[in-house]
């Protein structure tokens, strides 16, 4: 996905009530009353510098994917899980466990088979004789990060044990409540092509991503740079090459930096009126929850932050509304028959909605 938006702060500062003074300023004078209507009220350089660090330290590996990157960074930031679809090949498990590496969390890794059980995830209780109680023994979910693999290659009974801990961070078991690490993220792969051995992912788990996000095939030229640093001996970097650069603390001080961003009240109605009119579109016979609202919200604001802005615009919220709202509803069977796609529905609704100013 490219963002063709122009996303400078100028597009929405405020026209000048009278023209200049005639006198002609001193040079500096006038650097200063060009810089003071963009000075950001917020100090992002704090953000921009890990942002940029766990940037680099992808690039170490990774071969373009900047908008991939970009966007995985946004939900890191947005505090959200992120379904990652694409066919075999294409850098999502690789891409997953990188950005795990950059931070200095616990991170667990869970393969998803058809013959997984619920307590392979979230752990089990182990009879203890020595003091003749049962004891709970975590599962890999007890991790900051954690990579599902072919998320969609488990049964539905698996599944379902999943949506405790995505949505409250925590797992019931035997009415004891325990808490995962935080900070806590999945991230699932998913190939949409292989149907076979596969089960549908169900919409209450689908709702709990923040995002889905498509990962393609590189460019020619991206390609063609892979070809060049694997042929030079390059392309099989280590993934040890690859260093923490943001602890726990860190990240838990950038994301609240991201939710001082400010916001207009005409874009928070902006949002609920693209949610809310996917629920009465014709194509749809199932629109976003109020989550998705969330989603959108929280999205724009760790976007417009990684872009050096501390206020939301709507180009923020158009990039990000396919991602949010893709996996989020659901066309109708005559829809599907014409060959649409959500995106294209997002997008017929982007188009729909007045744009506020």
């Amino acid at each position: 996905m490219e963002n063709t938006a122009d996303m400078s702060p100028e597009n929405f500062a405020p026209a000048p009530l009278s023209p200049p003074p005639p006198a002609d300023p001193t040079p500096e004078t006038t650097a200063d009353t060009t810089a003071a209507p963009f000075a950001p009220r917020t100090d992002l350089s704090h953000l921009s510098r890990h942002a940029d660090a766990i940037r680099a330290e992808l690039s170490k590996v990774i071969v373009g994917q900047r908008d991939l990157a970009e966007l995985l960074l946004t939900a890191l930031l947005a505090d959200g899980h992120v379904l990652l679809e694409g066919v075999p090949g294409v850098a999502k498990t690789l891409t997953a466990k990188l950005l795990a590496r950059t931070l200095s969390v616990p991170f667990s890794r869970l393969q998803f088979t058809p013959d997984l059980m619920p307590s392979d995830v979230l752990g089990t209780a182990i009879f203890r004789p020595q003091k003749g109680e049962f004891e709970f023994r975590p599962g890999p979910i007890f991790a900051s990060v954690v990579l599902i693999d072919e998320i969609n290659r488990a049964p539905a009974k698996t599944q379902s044990a999943l949506f405790e801990v995505m949505e409250e961070r925590q797992v019931t078991q035997d009415g004891t409540r325990y808490p995962v690490p935080t900070p806590f993220v999945v991230l699932a792969t998913q190939n949409p092509i292989e149907q076979e051995g596969t089960y549908r992912l169900p919409e209450a788990q689908l709702d709990r991503f923040l995002f889905k996000l498509h990962v393609g095939y590189p460019t020619v030229e991206e390609e063609i740079a892979i070809l060049e640093g694997h042929h030079a001996g390059f392309g099989g970097a280590p993934l040890e090459a690859v260093q923490a650069v943001v602890s726990a603390e860190d990240l838990r001080q950038l994301r609240e930096q991201v939710q001082c961003q400010h916001v207009e009240p005409k874009l928070l109605e902006y949002i609920a009126r693209l949610v809310g009119q996917t629920r009465a579109h014709q194509g749809l016979y199932l629109g976003a929850s109020p989550r998705a609202s969330l989603a959108l919200l929280n999205g724009a604001k760790a976007l417009a932050a990684l872009r050096g802005r501390d206020f939301v615009t709507p180009e923020d919220i158009q990039y990000l509304a396919p991602v949010v709202l893709r996996h989020r509803i659901q066309l109708t069977p005559e829809r599907e028959m014409e060959g649409s796609t959500p995106d294209d529905v997002v997008k017929q609704i982007l188009q729909q909605i007045e744009v506020p100013r």
